[in-house]
């Protein structure tokens, strides 16, 4: 099978790119020290390569990619760096042979690890992102509350997330730290062997976690790709050009094929007008383009992205190696 043949939109993966990818992050933060975020990309195939690039623990956004990771042989360190209300699902898991820590940042949600029968958590901190987590100085109590109900606390988990495009990088370096430094004193009151934190837009700063939750390095996308980090765009949406008129060209990628929270898509050599459901419009500049043709289109947010399609296919340039299923999609 070559790209041509297949229907579009659909999404590709570069393998070399991919690879590339995966050893570039692994010489950097090699085994423990690297925790992948399985949200980026919700495929169990990729995350076997992971693995085998020596990363044996996950993180995970979802209950379904836990259950599906596990049913995959993959559920040997899964932490589910979320907050839930009702853990009975994960605590199935763990029946079953699982290993799943669950983050918890309040009295319910400690309660509903009990009732769900999770019995590891990890105390989530806010650290500066208005998201989940609780003050750095409620943490110790949180853990103490967890163990008196026999809970196992591994430690604490931050995200600093509202860091990861921020430039320059001397401005980022100084708020990692002030973000990172409340976590510390958070994990001095916790306890524990983890302090998890960062993420594709931090790796390289972040040096008080204990590992990393990336997830994005692995497959890419444009607003990551303005940062300079040393990974490849791996992920594209092919399209078919549907329509070509004097000044633009419509391809058959849309709202419905891409994430859009983080602006529009770009396509190589052209410029982006605007997105709508089944199409993007975009002036060609130099491309010469036909009805017919086909052209990849570089998502700005792969997460999203990636949960909208079936599959992704592994290609080698125009040649069609392997489809993997997008198996962890759901909640």
């Amino acid at each position: 099978m070559v790209v041509d043949d297949l229907v579009t939109p659909a999404l590709l993966v570069e393998r070399g790119a991919l690879r590339r990818n995966l050893d570039t992050m692994s010489a950097a933060l090699p085994g423990g020290r690297l925790r992948p975020h399985v949200k980026a990309h919700k495929c169990t195939s990729l995350a076997r390569w992971q693995r085998d690039n020596g990363h044996p623990g996950f993180t995970c956004a979802t209950i379904r990619e836990c259950e599906v990771m596990a049913e995959h042989g993959l559920g040997g360190d899964l932490l589910l760096a979320n907050e839930v209300v009702d853990a009975t699902r994960l605590g199935a898991l763990v029946r079953n042979g699982a290993r799943v820590t669950l983050a918890v940042d309040s009295r319910e949600t400690i309660a509903a690890a009990l009732r769900g029968n999770v019995i590891e958590v990890v105390i989530d901190v806010n650290v500066g992102l208005p998201r989940c987590g609780c003050p750095p100085e409620k943490a110790g109590e949180l853990a103490d509350l967890a163990r008196r109900n026999g809970l196992e606390v591994r430690g604490v988990m931050g995200y600093e997330g509202h860091l990861m495009m921020v430039r320059p990088e001397a401005d980022q370096r100084r708020m990692v730290r002030e973000s990172m430094e409340k976590l510390v004193a958070a994990a001095r009151d916790v306890g524990g062997e983890l302090v998890s934190a960062g993420g594709t837009g931090t790796y390289r700063l972040n040096e008080w976690a204990t590992e990393i939750q990336a997830g994005s390095y692995a497959l890419m996308d444009s607003a990551y790709a303005e940062l300079g980090h040393p990974f490849e765009q791996a992920i594209f949406v092919l399209g078919t050009v549907i329509s070509v008129s004097a000044d633009h060209a419509v391809v058959d990628v849309g709202l419905k094929a891409l994430g859009m929270d983080h602006g529009n898509p770009s396509i190589p050599g052209a410029q982006v007008w605007f997105c709508s459901d089944e199409h993007t419009t975009f002036a060609p500049g130099s491309l010469k383009l036909r009805v017919g043709d086909r052209i990849r289109v570089v998502p700005a947010h792969v997460d999203p992205t990636v949960a909208l399609h079936e599959a992704m296919w592994l290609v080698d340039g125009e040649h069609v190696a392997e489809r993997w299923a997008v198996d962890m999609r759901g909640w």
